[in-house]
């Protein structure tokens, strides 16, 4: 099976490689990335020596068939501008990457008349007060990024009614595990108590985020490009409903010898409070359950950014 993947040097979509390898070590994978900050080759760098790996350094809103030449079976857009507080500050480049450009891969993907995934967020769905979000639910989305997230998937559902475009998408929470950007809650938290300073938390920190291993949600886009049906969208969740400050207590439990402790600040404006999804579809139709829980694999997240990050 042939992959085009978009923003594979970035934390989920080198993570996916890797599960493709694992699942079918003689799949072929060219794997497209601008290399803006999130994206860093040293998370692919396992498999550069690969024969059937392809990098190439592109942006998705670029001329793709310029680029990368050949038939694909599957196109899978990870490549997205994905740190909300940025998106406050500057919209532009979350629109232009994440609406233009998944759009000019939807597109390229239709040329090449194959299956195309979108791989979107949970937090389309906006903040929930109860209950849980199915693929159903009406889109809410609170700030720039989820508002060009939600524009990008409502794109790739016009081109299933429009054309009967082979399409999934995949709506997932939040993610944790290893080559995690630095700037996210848990990599954030973990580098700041490994240096003993304050970590900043916003408002009261009670806002609760359901937290899957980056594992889990791979392996459940696998299953859903795999198995899913086109003009579907799949829900990943761990049904791990945690605060924020239950997330620093976990860390600082893990890392009795930091002096860090929480350092309250202005709340983020349209500060989303709580999300959680039904993932029973993906059980249903894909077979998919997560395996992983944070409590477990914490540890081992605060050793990987210990060789890392430490400083």
């Amino acid at each position: 099976m042939r992959y085009l993947i978009t923003g594979g040097c970035g934390f989920i979509g080198s993570n996916f490689i890797h599960r493709v390898l694992y699942e079918d070590p003689h799949a072929e994978i060219v794997n497209i990335d601008n290399l803006t900050y999130a994206g860093n080759l040293e998370n692919v760098r396992f498999v550069e020596d690969n024969k059937q790996y392809k990098f190439v350094k592109c942006d998705i809103n670029d001329q793709i068939e310029d680029y990368v030449d050949g038939k694909f079976d599957v196109v899978i857009n990870f490549a997205a501008e994905s740190h909300v507080d940025n998106s406050i500050a500057d919209p532009n480049v979350f629109v232009r990457t994440n609406v233009l450009g998944a759009y000019n891969m939807l597109e390229f993907a239709r040329k090449q008349n194959c299956r195309f995934v979108q791989v979107s967020t949970d937090e389309v769905y906006g903040s929930l007060d109860k209950g849980h979000a199915s693929e159903g639910y009406a889109l809410n989305p609170s700030s720039p990024y989820s508002a060009s997230k939600a524009a990008a998937d409502l794109l790739v559902l016009g081109n299933y009614k429009t054309y009967n475009q082979d399409v999934i998408i995949t709506r997932c929470t939040n993610n944790y595990g290893i080559n995690q950007h630095p700037e996210k809650l848990l990599p954030k938290i973990i580098t700041l108590a490994l240096q003993n300073r304050p970590i900043p938390i916003y408002g009261d920190g009670t806002n609760i985020r359901e937290w899957i291993h980056v594992v889990d949600h791979c392996r459940g886009i696998l299953a859903a490009l795999k198995k899913g049906r086109s003009g579907e969208i799949y829900n990943f969740g761990s049904s791990h409903y945690i605060t924020n400050n239950e997330i620093v207590k976990i860390i600082f439990d893990n890392l009795p010898e930091s002096t860090s402790a929480i350092w309250y600040v202005t709340d983020r404006k349209a500060h989303d409070y709580r999300y959680a999804v039904s993932w029973s579809k993906a059980y249903t139709h894909l077979g998919w359950r997560p395996t992983m829980n944070i409590f477990d694999t914490i540890p081992d997240l605060i050793g990987y950014y210990k060789r890392n990050y430490q400083t």
